[in-house]
């Protein structure tokens, strides 16, 4: 098991992964909104984009835009259940426990804290 430094470390030395980050409109509307409700909005995306064990349109689901969540699952390889298998070893075809989406959460916020402090 990877602590999150080891996987924002791993995923930083990826050139798809390493090209996202946020811009000032991401920034605006995370300070606008607060860190709170943006762990609350991760936490929806990936209750209800990743989390089940079927879903429609997997690899499709996460656009690449329009919240700083949607950047972060790319930049974390959090995107879709291809992507969490690859990177994570989490099986597709089975719903994702409240710890696993926890954890997917926590790496998403890390993320998003570290492009905060990082300019």
């Amino acid at each position: 098991m990877q602590t999150i430094d080891e996987a924002l470390e791993k995923l930083s030395r990826s050139a798809f992964r390493a090209k996202f980050r946020l811009d000032e409109k991401d920034r605006a509307y995370i300070a606008a909104k607060g860190e709170e409700t943006i762990r609350e909005h991760a936490a929806e995306f990936v209750r209800k984009r990743l989390a089940p064990a079927e879903i429609e349109h997997d690899g499709k689901q996460t656009p690449m835009r329009g919240h700083p969540v949607f950047k972060a699952q790319h930049a974390c390889a959090c995107c879709c259940r291809g992507c969490l298998e690859k990177w994570y070893r989490i099986p597709r075809g089975r719903e994702l426990t409240e710890g696993q989406q926890e954890k997917i959460v926590n790496l998403l916020m890390a993320w998003i804290k570290r492009q905060l402090r990082d300019r």
